[in-house]
């Protein structure tokens, strides 16, 4: 299966909502962590692989479509991450192989040969791995359509492709998030036009909400007129989402407000709860995501 991680806006929470998801994966199946952010590869950073934090030296994925480098680089999470606790809880897990850009890469355009390049290494890649997530850069990227073009080959129409938008819990965001998949050259247009069937890549995507905030829980330091203001706030972005395409039955599922990623980008792991440093309900989220990801009855009774 392959994973298509998309967002209109850069600050989306895109990536590290990937990462975690790949990560709780992973605990159950091999995974790839594919870096289509060509621009800015730092997919490294959250999983902590310190020769990644910026993409590779040589050989990365840039190199890959660009210079003819047969064989994108790869490096095992458990492995390369600099970060103990994950190297010491997923003994008996799935592996988790990311696939890093290159240091000063760039957006480039898709020739007939890099798309068949692009072809090859998603074909490749699902037959070796259970789940392929690829993290494209924002917006109406070159990487967004080069797996669009690639994704509507007649060789890979039996492979199960799966889009997910994310999106943060505001008005300028939702906006954003609607423009993308509906928009003039958005997600639908552009693969209708590279010969996608519109329902059915309708129906591969879904829509992720990024910290949201739980509205349930008191909190003693807020006023009672806050508290009316951001219900009210709420409902009306709710009200917002449906008019745009993004209600309840396109919503994969929601992250909460989470202070721990506000502050440091990471792999949220249960050491991290445990410490009382992260919300179990974070941990929760990203877990949940991963099983509904991959639970095809969930997405047929969308």
């Amino acid at each position: 299966m392959l994973v298509f991680a998309s967002s209109d806006k850069g600050g989306t929470g895109r990536s590290v909502t990937s990462c975690n998801i790949a990560f709780h994966l992973a605990q159950r199946s091999d995974v790839a962590y594919v870096d289509f952010d060509f621009g800015s590869p730092t997919s490294g950073a959250i999983f902590e692989v310190p020769k990644a934090e910026r993409g590779v030296d040589r050989d990365g994925l840039h190199s890959y479509f660009t210079d003819g480098v047969s064989d994108p680089q790869s490096l095992n999470v458990w492995q390369q991450t600099s970060r103990q606790s994950l190297r010491g809880s997923n003994v008996r897990a799935g592996r988790l192989v990311f696939f890093p850009g290159d240091k000063g890469g760039a957006e480039f355009g898709a020739t007939r040969e890099i798309q068949q390049r692009c072809v090859e290494l998603f074909t490749r890649l699902d037959s070796e791995f259970k789940v392929v997530v690829v993290d494209l850069s924002a917006g109406r990227s070159a990487a967004l359509t080069m797996a669009l073009m690639a994704t509507a080959q007649p060789s890979m129409r039996g492979i199960t492709a799966r889009w997910l938008v994310f999106h943060r819990w505001t008005h300028q965001h939702i906006i954003a998030a609607n423009g993308l998949v509906y928009g003039d050259r958005g997600l639908l247009s552009v693969g209708r036009s590279v010969g996608h069937d519109y329902d059915a890549l309708l129906d591969a995507i879904r829509f992720v909400q990024v910290a949201v905030p739980n509205l349930k829980e008191h909190n003693p330091g807020q006023s009672a007129a806050q508290a009316t203001w951001l219900h009210t706030c709420d409902e009306e972005l709710r009200k917002l989402a449906v008019h745009n395409g993004l209600g309840r039955s396109r919503v994969l599922g929601a992250t909460p407000v989470e202070p721990m990623l506000q502050w440091r980008e990471q792999i949220i792991a249960e050491s991290d709860v445990s410490a009382k440093i992260a919300n179990p309900g974070t941990v929760a989220s990203f877990r949940d995501l991963s099983v509904r990801l991959t639970d095809d009855a969930v997405w047929e009774g969308m």
